[in-house]
């Protein structure tokens, strides 16, 4: 088994500090995010979590302190740029269309990796149709690993907080991410629902292989996972790793069993 410093850095933050207003939600933090770890960012509401999410893919710019990317500065990238760059992210409050069906929201999710251009796109004829029907074969690969046959034609509106979670996972993964941010995406749900939530997120890690050939963010996996959640008992089964924030400051970092003779 290889260790950290034998892996590659995908995310790198260095003296990464955040206010609004006279609020400071970071404050000066460094993390490196490892290929090949699920790491977990754990702490209480205003711990600085979302924020430090955030500021990774985009939506906030940090007053002080650089992200890196594979090696690439990306403090203050535009999130579609982030998630073309490979930083596919869930949301706290999930961001779907809730008047598409489950089906739509996903395939809307790929718009990223379209390639033709507008006229061929608008015909639907030649490489366009072809390549339509490669993004919904992979969508419906994506719908069959989540288990969401059932819902693929239903409004995404009308469905439960815990098909709507796996909806949200979905929509990330259809951006065919090496990196996946996952925000709080166990909060709220049934002890069983939490189960099947994190068994899928081991699944995605390891990758399903000759069972998805054609869609490779379920053949190969996701091998850089980023948990964001409130407490160490949600993500100590399936976490690397552990980095603890309180009032924006990281606290702690280690193995989970670490972190909890410590923190």
């Amino acid at each position: 088994m290889t260790t950290p410093a034998e892996r590659q850095v995908k995310i790198k933050i260095e003296n990464l500090s955040l206010s609004i207003g006279s609020v400071k939600l970071l404050d000066n933090i460094n993390i490196d995010v490892y290929d090949n770890e699920i790491l977990a960012v754990i702490g209480p509401a205003g711990a600085g979590k979302t924020a430090l999410l955030n500021c990774i893919n985009g939506f906030l710019k940090p007053q002080n302190g650089d992200i890196f990317f594979e090696g690439k500065k990306i403090t203050g990238i535009r999130p579609d740029k982030a998630a073309q760059l490979g930083l596919g992210r869930t949301f706290q409050n999930s961001e779907f269309f809730p008047g598409l069906t489950t089906l739509d929201n996903l395939m809307a999710a790929r718009h990223l990796l379209v390639d033709q251009n507008f006229l061929t796109g608008a015909l639907y004829v030649g490489p366009a149709h072809g390549e339509e029907l490669d993004h919904r074969r992979a969508v419906e690969d994506i719908i069959s690993f989540l288990g969401l046959e059932a819902v693929r034609k239903s409004l995404v509106g009308t469905l439960s907080d815990y098909l709507r979670k796996k909806v949200e996972l979905g929509r990330a993964l259809a951006t065919e991410p090496s990196v996946l941010l996952l925000d709080e995406l166990t909060a709220g749900l049934k002890p069983q629902e939490r189960t099947d939530i994190t068994n899928l997120i081991l699944d995605i890690f390891k990758g399903q292989g000759d069972i998805y050939p054609r869609t490779p963010v379920l053949r190969d996996g996701v091998k850089c996972i980023v948990l964001f959640a409130r407490d160490l008992a949600s993500v100590s089964s399936i976490a690397n790793r552990i980095v603890a924030l309180d009032s924006g400051k990281k606290m702690a970092e280690g193995k989970p069993a670490e972190i909890k003779t410590t923190h």
